[in-house]
């Protein structure tokens, strides 16, 4: 089975591009916006504090095509919506060939970008609209490809917990809803207490210590006495990018299997550059930058009995649709931190979509329409 091959050879015709700012408030330490722009209209203040996200549809053959571009930092978002250059990707491909131009595109015209990984989720957003576009323009969706099914999607709500941190968002959730389950980011400024509550619940399912980050908002340093502390409260729980140095290495004995990887997984190179074989690992699309990196590496996992969840970066629009598919079709019971955006509104709100959620009734595309009760 060699699922890039599968879809590398679809043609698709690429007439213009457009480009949509989009921002929201949000239940992290971050938010993201609802302003729509084109391209061609006046642009946004970068004085916002928001984190934002761009959708990028790609217009050809009487069809559309969205991707969604998760980088971080305004001002790389504000010079692609700013920029007096067109960026030349308009023509007629197959899903290989425009990936072989987009390596000859700078996407980033005018600077290059504030971190090395937005090359990634630009270049996925681009390469996302592209496969959407192939997939209409052919009337096929994903399941129809790959010979699978569209199967129910598990899962898990992912908050942070307030500063300082406190149970009450999760008491809320639960009252709303007393069948869902959590990731969460553990921080050293849990206290005995929460912990405790926490672990009453029995609703934790993963729990994210944010060691592999580096120079953003949600770094969380090695912490040996909170790991120990976990590890005891949390005897079932994954272990998502803890760090692994000398202090701690030896508290990871005989639980190895619980540790799972998200920010250092960008292909099938950097499965084999961890410490381990992993049992899991957190598919992030946005991550891969490529189609062909992401088939590789959902495909290697598949070989290799390495187990898959799903993950998100708070998108706001047809990027969470692709995740959603992507599970849907390869790993539909895993606890999937990809709940719909709702539930990353600064309140919990109740009457929300339930875990699993149905898949769509006729997809065409690479979106995926969860279909309500």
């Amino acid at each position: 089975m060699k699922l890039y091959n599968q879809i590398k050879d679809l043609e698709v015709i690429i007439e213009r591009y457009d480009l949509h700012f989009k921002e929201e408030n949000s239940s992290g330490d971050f938010a993201r916006a609802s302003i729509i722009l084109d391209v061609q209209d006046a642009t946004p203040s970068p004085s916002t504090i928001a984190r934002p996200c761009t959708q990028i549809s790609l217009t050809g053959n009487g069809s559309v095509g969205c991707g969604e571009d998760v980088t971080y930092d305004h001002i790389d978002h504000f010079a692609l919506i700013e920029s007096p250059i067109t960026l030349p990707i308009a023509g007629e491909y197959t899903l290989e060939s425009f990936s072989s131009a987009l390596d000859e595109i700078n996407l980033f015209p005018g600077r290059p970008p504030e971190r090395k990984a937005s090359q990634f989720y630009r270049r996925w957003a681009f390469e996302s609209a592209a496969l959407d576009l192939a997939l209409k323009q052919a009337e096929l969706n994903l399941a129809t490809i790959f010979d699978r099914d569209y199967d129910p999607v598990r899962f898990v709500v992912s908050n942070r917990l307030g500063d300082p941190p406190t149970f009450d968002r999760i008491a809320t959730w639960l009252e709303l809803n007393s069948e869902l389950e959590f990731k969460l980011d553990a921080t050293s400024d849990w206290s005995d207490t929460l912990i405790t509550d926490l672990a009453a619940t029995d609703a934790i399912r993963i729990l994210d210590f944010k060691g592999q980050y580096q120079g953003t908002m949600v770094d969380q340093p090695s912490d040996p006495s909170l790991y120990r502390l976990l590890f005891d409260q949390f005897p079932d729980v994954l272990i998502e990018d803890p760090v692994l140095t000398n202090e701690t290495l030896a508290l990871f004995d005989g639980i190895s299997h619980r540790i799972t990887w998200d920010a250092p997984i960008t292909g099938v190179s950097s499965i084999g550059e961890l410490p381990f074989v992993p049992e899991w690992i957190n598919i992030k699309p946005s991550r891969f930058g490529t189609l062909q990196r992401l088939f590789e590496t959902i495909e290697y996992c598949l070989e290799h009995d390495i187990k898959m969840y799903g993950g998100g970066q708070t998108e706001l629009g047809v990027g969470r649709q692709h995740i959603h598919a992507l599970a849907s079709l390869f790993y539909p019971s895993s606890p999937n931190d990809i709940a719909p955006r709702a539930y990353n509104r600064p309140e919990p709100t109740p009457a929300l979509p339930t875990s699993p959620l149905a898949p769509p009734l006729n997809p065409v595309g690479f979106e995926w329409h969860y279909t309500k009760a």
